[in-house]
């Protein structure tokens, strides 16, 4: 039986039963890979490690995009 997990994300509170990435989150919520910072827990995540981090439960996951201008 699968444990619902809750997370949070960006401040909202998201609940899921599936063992999501941080790659998941990201293609799920249809964010450009190439635009963007991670933190995990008040650390920054290189790109190269967020397909293998697990959210658990009560995680707290900020994803900034990056925007240019002038």
């Amino acid at each position: 039986m699968n444990q619902m997990c809750s997370f949070f994300l960006n401040g909202e509170k998201y609940k899921t039963r599936y063992q999501a990435t941080i790659s998941d989150l990201i293609d799920y919520f249809g964010y450009n890979q190439s635009l963007l910072v991670v933190e995990y827990n008040q650390f920054i995540c290189s790109k190269t490690e967020w397909d293998k981090i697990s959210i658990q439960k009560n995680d707290k996951i900020e994803i900034v995009t990056i925007v240019g201008g002038g």
